[in-house]
């Protein structure tokens, strides 16, 4: 669930880690993969599907599912569920009026460059095509954006240079998709907190790594204290239990027919 253009940072995935600490991103995608509605005759491409776990769900349900991703170890973990799994960037799709669906679930927040994605997916679809996702949205993760950005500036790197995420309202959101040509049939931001099944570590480890790429080793480390540090008294519960402050932007779009 990740893409990179040269004009951004480049996120590097580890499905081996990415499933033993995010399998939670699949498990919470039922309620877009629910607004989809796949049908069993149609042909769909899910954008940004990471190591497959929730398109092999979807590719149960309609005739045939096209995955792309730009994370080529992502893809060939999705190719080990059997998937049609591609490596392609997000932010330059190459397909023309071919499928009925572009369906998205965690993934239009690492695509910097949100109108090139939106023209592709625009490019992909048959007319009256539908675009159903759900990404991190206005707010999404904000204080740990925050406490990365307040640490890594402590320590003299450029934490703007090094963000990789693009967290849109929906008001922003909806003037793109209308500007190429979708009409909006729903949108909204949702405030999801979210329990983690490890701690605010783990989580920088699957999905932080552009922040952390330009330190050492040991200030990896000391970075990683200091953060848990940070975020522990506002980010864990009575129980201890970690709990991130996700907020999701989830959407439904149609072409013209």
């Amino acid at each position: 669930m990740a893409d990179s253009q040269p004009s951004q940072p480049s996120q590097q995935w580890d499905p081996a880690c990415y499933a033993e600490k995010a399998g939670f991103v699949a498990e919470l995608g039922a309620p877009v993969l629910a607004l989809l509605d796949p049908r069993p005759h149609e042909r769909i491409l899910d954008l940004g599907c990471g190591d497959g776990a929730l398109t092999q769900r979807l590719a149960a349900l309609a005739a045939a599912v096209v995955a792309v991703d730009s994370s080529a170890e992502q893809i060939a973990a999705a190719r080990a569920r059997g998937l049609d799994a591609r490596v392609v960037s997000g932010q330059a799709l190459p397909f023309a009026a071919e499928f009925d669906a572009v369906f998205s679930n965690a993934a239009l927040h690492w695509m910097q460059d949100a109108d090139a994605v939106i023209a592709g997916i625009r490019r992909a679809l048959k007319p009256g095509g539908r675009f159903v996702a759900e990404f991190g949205g206005g707010g999404n993760c904000a204080r740990v954006q925050a406490a990365l950005h307040q640490i890594l500036a402590a320590r003299g790197h450029d934490p703007v240079g090094l963000d990789p995420w693009y967290f849109p309202t929906a008001e922003e959101y909806r003037a793109k998709l209308e500007s190429h040509g979708f009409d909006v049939r729903y949108i909204e931001i949702i405030d999801r907190p979210t329990p983690l099944p490890g701690d605010i570590g783990d989580w920088l480890d699957v999905f932080a790594g552009t922040f952390f790429d330009v330190l050492t080793s040991d200030e990896r480390a000391a970075v990683r204290a200091e953060i848990t540090d940070l975020l522990q008294p506002t980010l864990t519960d009575e129980n201890g239990q970690w709990i991130a402050d996700y907020v999701r932007l989830r959407l439904a779009a149609r072409l013209p027919g």
